[in-house]
């Protein structure tokens, strides 16, 4: 096999590494960054499209290889991706990589780091697309096994895609979704990486019975199993890892639903015999997953229940994470963590770090998933598992569970291991599509229960991802205050892209203009001002720019219920905006709504702000792709952030003067993201929506140049942020520690270590 890959690498050359920055050499292969910007130019004939990189490597520490291109215009960060990294291990490294037809130079970046390490032998390989299809099946074997039935899904799907839409479109699925072939694709955590994050990640056993011991409270977890025919190998590893529990306090309540294969009473039996705590029960009469897991609960005698799948492993400390949170705060009804997959050889990947408590991201996905630990009586006490909902009983057990309780805590670290295997949906989403359907249900029964005047439809091209659509009852007035100083054609485009695209009819446009000189922008106000007199009014508010000032005065102008803040260089693409946008802000609850902006590239400039990202805050996702889903989807969700930009945010007006509108302290950089601090410190949710989708020509904006004044008030900006919000900006409850705070390509960072 190994010589039929080698027959598909076209073309091969060396390239010569010369350092242009922070680099000595200090022998033949062996180098030493001097700095915290070390860069190499690479020399050499490469081939532009897919290329198979090789070299090789070792350092006494992990430092990242980043690919940088110029395009004709300088290096810059969105013409990057990562290149794998130097291991401790060394040796021979491997990747695939696209080079766009544009680049000119290629640059390497080896870490930000002072250290030393050894690098030799770059070649640059030319592939094709059979190469990048066959590597993508290869890497799918190595994780979920070289078995029948992983190849029959494979051919199955693939012939089911290229009857329906074609070979080119199985071409590209096959390229989106194998993970080393897509720039911007987080589930490709790069293995090597995360083999290392694992295990800098990992606590000594005598530091594990050390916390054990300091305990005060130890509640009695009951961990419940249903189990139907899983092979013998990986039942007993799930239930090897209950009792690698460094937390001795469980009970193992496993529910054999009346399997036909007859190993599994046999092993339940042997295991019960060995251990006390564990405890099997027989069912009769197959039930499947809800009623198996009520028979469990049933069973069951602690205070708290635990959620296990029969092929899938807990970290030995995974339940004394959970009861150490309950000895913090004692008043938590629900616990989850994040969790990573695990393949049938044993190598875990795919890691899923998740936000804290975020309720409308729960509506888009069942992010919290594994591991989870109830407060038992709640979990009876809204009827425990669901019949009719198998295959989303944990989604709709947890979206009632919510309704219930807002005492929800969130575990940064990796308890659980989701095993991939054909028949897993840890394997694929689509190896199970009838939790879909349950999933849909859910949402529409919760939807229902709560009195909601919504929607919830299937997100396309994704499983198990959903979209919830808030409708108004009536059309509340939309007041939309856009700031403006000339710019007559940048703000032409915006007020067309309204009025000529906009569905929702109720609104008004409120131009607040801070000492305009050029006549024609005095003659477009002019011109709305007659075709539209009662939608557009503006006001002359000439005083230095500062942009909460401005706004604050538009507010103070407008007439409705509702405010939405617009910079004047976006241009409207998704005609009901504005009604989506609308549901979402008459919603109580719910603070500021914020839109899915895009660079006239068609790459991502806004999807949701993280905290604490370059020291205040940064862009979610910005310059991927306006078609990458995103970090497990998330450009795909509806979803909750701490903040979102004030390029376009809407909220409603109570809301807005309960928090006393723009901080004018803040006279460019972070208002919105102290605007958005102030909401959440009223106790609303900021929320994120990637169907109002908008043009946003940012470089057109003011307050951009680059001169001593404005270097010298942005550091004043950054200082008072950091003075006002010194515990926000540490960490971001919408974010994860263990994702970089780097970048804003939640890409891996440190491990959390608490």
């Amino acid at each position: 096999m190994s010589h039929f890959f080698a027959s598909l690498l076209k073309v091969k050359t060396k390239v010569q590494l010369v350092p242009v920055s922070d680099l000595i050499k200090i022998e033949h292969t062996k180098w030493e960054s001097t700095g915290n910007d070390p860069a190499f130019i690479l020399k050499g004939t490469v081939y532009k499209g897919w290329n198979n990189i090789q070299w090789e490597s070792k350092a006494d520490q992990y430092i990242p290889l980043k690919l940088y291109w110029d395009d004709g215009s300088g290096f810059q960060e969105e013409n990057s991706c990562s290149m794998s990294a130097i291991s401790v291990e060394g040796g021979k490294q491997y990747v695939t990589l696209f080079i766009p037809p544009y680049a000119q130079t290629l640059r390497l970046d080896p870490g930000e780091e002072k250290t030393q390490f050894e690098i030799s032998d770059l070649e640059f390989k030319k592939v094709n697309k059979l190469y990048i299809a066959l590597k993508s099946v290869k890497n799918v074997f190595k994780q979920k096994g070289n078995s029948w039935s992983t190849i029959s899904f494979l051919v199955k799907k693939s012939m089911k895609l290229y009857r329906q839409q074609g070979l080119k479109e199985v071409w590209e699925k096959t390229k989106n979704k194998s993970g080393v072939f897509n720039q911007h694709s987080v589930q490709s955590i790069d293995q090597d990486r995360y083999k290392l994050w694992t295990a800098s990640a990992l606590y000594s056993r005598k530091n594990l019975e050390n916390k054990l011991d300091s305990l005060n409270y130890k509640p009695l977890i009951s961990i419940i199993v249903p189990v139907y025919n899983v092979e013998e190998i990986w039942l007993r590893k799930c239930i090897d890892s209950v009792l690698a529990q460094v937390y001795p306090h469980w009970e193992l309540c496993i529910v054999d639903d009346n399997s036909t294969k007859l190993h599994i009473k046999h092993i339940l039996n042997e295991y019960a015999n060995k251990d006390t705590r564990i405890k099997p029960i027989f069912r009769e009469k197959n039930g499947h997953i809800s009623q198996a897991s009520n028979s469990g609960l049933e069973a069951s005698k602690g205070e708290f229940i635990a959620l296990l799948d029969h092929d899938d492993e807990l970290a030995e400390n995974a339940l004394l994470e959970n009861v150490l949170v309950l000895n913090r705060s004692p008043e938590a009804d629900v616990v989850y963590s994040d969790e990573d997959k695990i393949s049938i050889q044993g190598e875990r990947f795919s890691p899923f770090f998740k936000p804290d408590w975020s309720p409308d991201t729960l509506l888009s996905q069942m992010y919290t998933s594994h591991l989870t630990v109830y407060r038992k009586s709640l979990v009876e006490e809204v009827g425990s598992f669901r019949i009719g909902l198998e295959g989303s009983q944990d989604y709709d057990l947890m979206l009632r569970v919510s309704e219930k309780t807002n005492e929800i805590y969130h575990i940064p670290k990796i308890l659980y291991h989701w095993r991939a295997i054909p028949e897993s949906t840890a394997s694929s989403n689509s190896s199970k599509d009838y939790t879909q359907n349950s999933g849909l249900k859910a949402l529409e029964d919760a939807l229902i229960r709560r009195n909601a005047n919504a929607w919830v439809e299937n997100v396309e091209d994704a499983f198990n991802l959903y979209r919830v659509h808030y409708r108004t009852e009536q059309e509340p007035l939309i007041s939309i205050i856009i700031p403006n100083k000339n710019m007559t054609d940048t703000l032409s485009t915006c007020l067309n892209s309204i009025f000529e695209k906009t569905l929702y009819t109720n609104f008004e446009i409120i131009i607040v203009d801070n000492g305009s000189t050029e006549s024609s922008t005095k003659e477009l106000y002019q011109y709305w001002s007659t075709k539209e007199p009662n939608r557009f009014k503006s006001y002359d508010y000439d005083i230095p720019f500062n942009y909460s000032k401005l706004n604050n005065f538009g507010c103070n102008k407008a007439n409705g219920e509702l405010f939405l803040f617009l910079n004047n260089d976006v241009e409207i693409v998704t005609p009901d905006w504005l009604g989506e946008m609308a549901g979402q802000a008459i919603r109580s609850e719910i603070g500021a709504v914020g839109a899915n902006l895009h660079y006239p590239d068609q790459t991502v400039q806004h999807a949701g702000v993280v905290l604490s990202l370059g020291g205040v805050a940064g862009h979610s996702h910005k310059h991927y792709l306006a078609t990458d889903p995103g970090y497990f989807r998330r450009l795909q969700m509806v979803c909750n952030y701490s903040a979102v930009t004030a390029a376009c945010l809407m909220i409603r007006k109570e809301v807005c003067e309960e928090i006393g509108g723009f901080n004018d302290s803040l006279q460019v950089a972070f208002n919105d993201i102290d605007f958005c601090l102030e909401v959440r410190k009223k106790g609303y949710w900021n929320i994120w929506l990637p169907q109002v989708q908008l043009i946003h020509y940012e470089s057109k904006s003011r307050g951009y140049e680059d001169t001593p004044e404005k270097q010298a008030r942005f550091t004043n900006e950054v200082m008072y942020m950091k003075n006002k919000w010194p515990e926000e900006l540490l960490e971001d409850p919408f974010y994860n520690p263990n994702l970089t705070k780097d970048r804003e390509d939640y890409s891996l960072g440190n491990p959390y270590i608490d």
